[in-house]
């Protein structure tokens, strides 16, 4: 008999055995892949699975990978980038690996491979962060990431002798797109006084014009500086209101070729709309409305992401404290944009999820 047609019973655990785990033998319907403090406080917490293992018909807490595993998709996901230049799909990668515990990796991996690129590359790993932040990668674990790679560095001069500058360069380029606070700088010099990376980063941010100089610091790039695009975004925006035109308006929002940067178009949009409706939010053709047709025809027509809209909104949300003081409204408002955002299916919302608490 060769055992092909015949399945043994799954047998009882022994309580006996030196492997044995209590929690496995109570919920047989479970399993923890990664040994993790974090996956095992998840366990009994009574909070839900990270994933379900539909082979083993089974819930799964824990990342779904290794560490090595994640490593190694990761930097196929940035390299991929690097040729196609679209951060969303890294974003993507990232929410379905569901590998949260390994987040702060993604920083130090990404920079690591643009260490050993062109400039190019370089700038295109500045931007694929500050998409990255605030979701799916934290505040805190963006800190952490940046924290990784400080501490890696002697290794990293070993391949890349510039290492220890450029670096300094990619923390001054993150503090400057919002991406880390500039309290991190601070923090890491009363822990680590005399770390020469993050002297030159903060160097780089007293300079004289910091911001406009940052924004090139990987060389030309195509040419745009961030300000120059914030005013061609809120002169187009303020037109289409008036206009209330799609076509033309998203022709334009094509010509700027920065989809990188379409969260500030969202931003800038929503804003603007609020401002212009003021206390008087009530008409039918309110500027919140025609803001909300603009950015679900942008989706719908492939130039903007439902990303890039979340991305947007979560941004406007940190705000809305001081936004609040011109536009009294404004919370309520933005909370009714986000509800016509997710009946007309532009909004990414599992990137929303969490950043309004």
């Amino acid at each position: 008999m060769d055992g092909s047609d015949h399945v043994a019973s799954a047998e009882p655990l022994d309580e006996n055995d030196p492997l044995y785990v209590a929690e496995e033998d109570a919920d047989p319907s479970s399993y923890i892949l990664s040994s993790g403090k974090v996956a095992d406080e998840l366990r009994h917490s009574g909070a839900g699975p990270s994933a379900y293992d539909a082979s083993n018909d089974k819930a799964v807490y824990g990342p779904m990978l290794t560490l090595s595993e994640f490593k190694i998709r990761v930097s196929d996901a940035v390299r991929e980038y690097f040729d196609s230049s679209d951060a969303d799909e890294v974003v993507r990668c990232i929410d379905e690996m569901k590998c949260r515990e390994y987040h702060p990796e993604v920083v130090k991996r990404a920079i690591s491979l643009g260490l050993d690129a062109e400039p190019r590359e370089r700038e295109l790993v500045s931007r694929l962060l500050a998409c990255l932040h605030p979701n799916p990668l934290t505040d805190e674990e963006m800190e952490m990431g940046f924290e990784v790679l400080l501490d890696s560095i002697d290794d990293l001069v070993i391949d890349i002798p510039d290492a220890k500058a450029m670096v300094g360069s990619f923390l001054a380029r993150a503090v400057v797109d919002e991406v880390l606070a500039p309290a991190f700088l601070s923090n890491r010099n009363n822990t680590h006084p005399g770390d020469c990376v993050v002297e030159k980063a903060v160097s780089l941010l007293s300079r004289e014009h910091c911001t406009a100089r940052l924004e090139k610091v990987w060389g030309p790039g195509d040419g745009r500086p961030v300000s120059e695009l914030k005013e061609i975004m809120d002169q187009l925006l303020k037109e289409y209101l008036l206009s209330r035109e799609l076509d033309e308006a998203a022709s334009c929002v094509r010509e700027l070729k920065a989809s990188h940067f379409h969260h500030e178009l969202v931003k800038r949009g929503v804003k603007i709309a609020m401002e212009e409706d003021g206390r008087d939010h009530a008409s039918e053709s309110s500027s919140l409305d025609a803001m909300a047709a603009l950015f679900k025809f942008l989706v719908n027509n492939s130039i903007c992401s439902e990303y890039q809209v979340s991305k947007g909104v979560s941004r406007l949300r940190k705000i809305l404290a001081d936004l609040k003081l011109d536009v009294p409204a404004a919370p309520k408002m933005l909370d009714e944009f986000e509800e016509m955002a997710r009946d007309g299916g532009f909004l990414h919302v599992s990137g929303t999820v969490g950043e309004k608490a």
